[in-house]
């Protein structure tokens, strides 16, 4: 197999980077996007605040102790959301080959530009092109796979680029945390540390047999990556992405409370499959069928999201304006498209670390005992 060329773009403290776009008076500031209460969580925060100990996901009370002069926003999921399809679209003119990892990332596979321009050369300008066109910081890793051109992106941060040439992934690797290694979390993190691997050398030369006994097909995967073996192909980006549900009553009906109802669960149901999948919705469509067949649609575009409790009321909200005929209804439909890769986390600008936990708690609940077992009272 030929060895392939993968680039790795991440848009440097995204958030961060959009509110100093929109104002000025934040550069250099140290700023803190997230639930504004002392019960909120830090989506995002900038270098400044990081110095301080600050990182997200970490209750806002304890970013104020450890940062108390930065200063705090609620953040703009539709600011957020525009300028992410922005470099989106730049890069998809651009670029052969590419995938939208997450709102902020991407994945693009020059596989032979070497032959005809460069590969850093090409990536070089295209990171000039997105900065000139969008003003915001971005960075990137270059090498043979996906996981090995992420962690150098890591190692080139802030606004830097980083290439390590095929045959130097475990020697890049090496010497570097294991908390770098996409896939080892906080859980996983503390499990490695009781068994005395702190270092990803360390990990490159446990025997893979044990790494199988301790941690499953994961402890495979995980030793591979370790020793910067990755075959994941870039898969191609489609706004095509979606996943969806439908109900067919067995009586046609024209009760709203119902109709709400059944909107509410469908929406519930697929936004834990899209956290399941640590993915993102930017697009909403509702479907109608009435009893004599004429079927209405009406699709919205969104701000990315996860988050059931954002999504259901918007999803009722279409319908209402949709659902015009006051006509028997014979189906109702819902689906999510424009998917990209996420954490729930970033939807809770308004939330409190009471409801990011509740949905940890019912999501593990979900996995634990099947998706019909817990719900939203409304469904009741």
């Amino acid at each position: 197999m030929s060895t392939r060329t993968i680039v790795h773009l991440d848009l440097d403290t995204f958030f961060v980077s959009v509110e100093r776009l929109k104002n000025s008076a934040f550069n250099g500031k140290p700023l803190i996007i997230g639930g504004l209460s002392d019960r909120g969580v830090v989506a995002s925060c900038s270098y400044e605040t990081r110095a301080f100990g600050v990182h997200s996901a970490m209750p806002t009370k304890m970013a104020k102790y450890l940062c108390p002069d930065a200063i705090f926003l609620k953040g703009d999921m539709d600011s957020y959301s525009k300028y992410s399809n922005d470099v989106t679209e730049i890069i998809a003119a651009n670029s052969p080959a590419f995938e939208k990892a997450s709102i902020d990332e991407h994945y693009i596979d020059i596989t032979g530009m070497d032959k005809y321009y460069g590969s850093m050369k090409w990536a070089h300008e295209l990171i000039q092109t997105i900065e000139k066109e969008t003003h915001l910081p971005i960075s990137f890793g270059l090498s043979v796979n996906k996981t090995v051109s992420k962690v150098a992106t890591g190692e080139a941060k802030p606004h830097g680029e980083r290439e390590v040439p095929a045959g130097m992934e475990k020697l890049f690797l090496a010497p570097l945390s294991i908390r770098k290694i996409p896939m080892i979390g906080e859980k996983t993190y503390h499990l490695l540390r009781n068994m005395g691997i702190d270092k990803v050398k360390t990990l490159q030369e446990m025997p893979i047999e044990l790494m199988q006994k301790v941690f499953g097909e994961n402890g495979i995967t995980m030793w591979k990556k370790a020793n910067g073996i990755d075959n994941d192909p870039v898969e191609p980006y489609s706004e095509q992405k979606s996943i969806s549900k439908e109900n067919t009553f067995d009586k046609d009906t024209i009760d709203t409370d119902k109709l709400h109802r059944v909107i509410a669960k469908m929406v519930e149901q697929l936004a834990y499959q899209l956290r399941s999948s640590n993915k993102l919705t930017s697009c909403l469509t509702i479907k109608i069928r009435y009893s004599d067949f004429n079927t209405c649609t009406q699709q919205v575009k969104i701000p990315y999201t996860s988050a059931d409790h954002i999504l259901i009321p918007r999803a009722k909200e279409i319908f209402d304006k949709l659902f015009a005929k006051r006509l028997l209804v014979r189906l109702i439909g819902v689906k999510f498209s424009g998917l990209v890769g996420g954490n729930q986390q970033i939807n809770l600008f308004e939330d409190t670390t009471e409801m990011y936990n509740l949905y940890q708690a019912m999501d593990k609940v979900r996995r634990r005992f099947g998706e019909d077992k817990i719900g939203r009272c409304i469904q009741l």
